[in-house]
């Protein structure tokens, strides 16, 4: 499964930026996210019909 986590401004909460990664990533930028005091939006990342 795959996700997208968009870091989101600290003041109005508007997305910054966007990456999409797979779910064992997930944690790691999560907590590095924690570190730092960055606010994230994470939900599964649309997969295009095979």
């Amino acid at each position: 499964m795959r996700f997208e986590i968009m870091r989101l401004d600290h003041v109005d909460g508007t997305t910054v930026d966007s990456t999409v990664v797979d779910a064992a990533s997930v944690n790691q930028i999560v907590q590095q996210a924690a570190a730092i005091g960055q606010r994230l939006w994470i939900r599964p990342a649309d997969t295009p019909a095979s």
